[in-house]
């Protein structure tokens, strides 16, 4: 009977929680994404600078590596921001 229980328990949060995902807006979603790209970009950008600092060696690579951690954490910051910003639109269905 828990069991029972348990998976229909299970089961409603799982569909409450894809209602909630399906009522974003066109413009919401679109936010989300541009927030995404973001994320990924600056990703890239502090992967390129680790992969330089591989090569440098010494005090630069320890330099170059604070820089990839400082740009990851300010695009991650930004794609934060603008996540935020889009779970305040509306939540029309678009």
């Amino acid at each position: 009977m828990k069991t029972i229980f348990k998976g229909a328990m299970i089961a409603s949060v799982a569909a409450f929680g894809l209602s909630l995902a399906a009522c974003d807006s066109k413009q919401e979603n679109a936010a989300e994404d541009q927030a995404q790209a973001v994320r990924e970009s600056t990703d890239a950008t502090a992967d390129a600078i680790d992969k330089t600092a591989d090569k440098v060696g010494g005090a630069s690579e320890e330099a170059l590596e604070n820089k990839a951690d400082a740009v990851r954490a300010s695009g991650e910051a930004k794609a934060d921001a603008m996540e935020d910003k889009a779970d305040k639109m509306d939540k029309t269905p678009g």
